[in-house]
C-alpha cells in the first residue's frame, strides 16, 4: 500500500508549471523543479517518474485549471463575443506584470510534433478553437454575429492571432497596440456594438 502524499499536488504542479512556461522542457533541471515544487528529486521521481512525468502533470493542469478557469472567468457561453473579446484583452494583463508566455504556445515552438508531451498541446488547441468555434456559432444564431461571417474560418483566424498575440507579450510589444488590434478585430465580426467606444479604442 503507496504512503499518501505529504504534499499539495496543485502547488506542486502550479510551481512546475511556471518554470517549464519560464524556461522550457529543455531548459528546466530537475534541480529547477525542486527549487519552483519545493520537493526533493527523489519525490519527484517516485511521485511522477522522471522530468518529463511531472511534465505532463504540470501541463495536463495547465490546460484544465489555468485555460479553462481563464475562459470560465473571461468568456462564459452567457457572454458571446463580448466575452471572447475580453478573454485576448486578458492576455496583456498577466499577474505581477509576467510575461513568461502561454505553456501551450512556448511548447509548440519547443517541442517536435512527434514527442509524447506534444498531445498536451494539441489538447490546448483544441480547447481554444472549440471556445471560440461554440461562442461564434452561438452568435451566429442569436444575430450577433456579423453576416457572412464562416464560424470556422473566424474560429481558426482567432486561434491564430491568440496564439500570435502571446507570442509578441513575450517578446515585450506595446501591449496597448495590441489591445487596439484585438479592439479592430472584434470590431469586424460583431454586428452591433457601442459604436463609440470601439471607434476612439481603434484610432488611439
Amino acid at each position: 500500500m503507496s504512503r499518501p502524499r505529504s504534499y499539495d499536488e496543485p502547488s506542486v504542479l502550479s510551481g512546475a508549471m511556471q518554470a517549464f512556461r519560464r524556461d522550457g522542457y529543455r531548459g528546466v533541471s530537475i534541480r529547477d523543479l525542486e527549487d519552483a515544487t519545493g520537493l526533493k528529486a527523489g519525490s519527484i521521481y517516485n511521485s511522477f517518474g522522471d522530468k518529463a512525468g511531472l511534465f505532463d502533470a504540470a501541463f495536463e493542469h495547465y490546460n484544465k485549471v489555468v485555460l479553462g478557469g481563464r475562459v470560465d472567468r473571461f468568456a462564459p457561453a452567457a457572454a458571446g463575443i463580448s466575452g471572447l473579446r475580453d478573454l485576448f484583452i486578458s492576455l496583456m494583463h498577466e499577474p505581477n506584470g509576467e510575461s513568461h508566455g502561454c505553456l501551450i504556445t512556448n511548447s509548440a515552438i519547443e517541442l517536435d510534433r512527434d514527442e509524447q508531451t506534444y498531445r498536451h498541446v494539441c489538447t490546448g488547441m483544441d480547447i481554444l478553437f472549440e471556445v471560440f468555434l461554440n461562442r461564434l456559432a452561438a452568435a451566429q444564431q442569436d444575430g450577433s454575429l456579423r453576416a457572412g461571417t464562416d464560424p470556422v474560418l473566424a474560429a481558426t483566424k482567432l486561434l491564430a492571432l491568440y496564439q500570435g498575440l502571446l507570442v509578441l507579450v513575450r517578446a515585450g510589444r506595446d501591449t496597448q497596440a495590441l489591445e487596439r488590434l484585438v479592439a479592430a478585430e472584434f470590431h469586424e465580426l460583431e454586428t452591433y456594438h457601442d459604436a463609440r467606444p470601439a471607434q476612439q479604442d481603434i484610432q488611439a
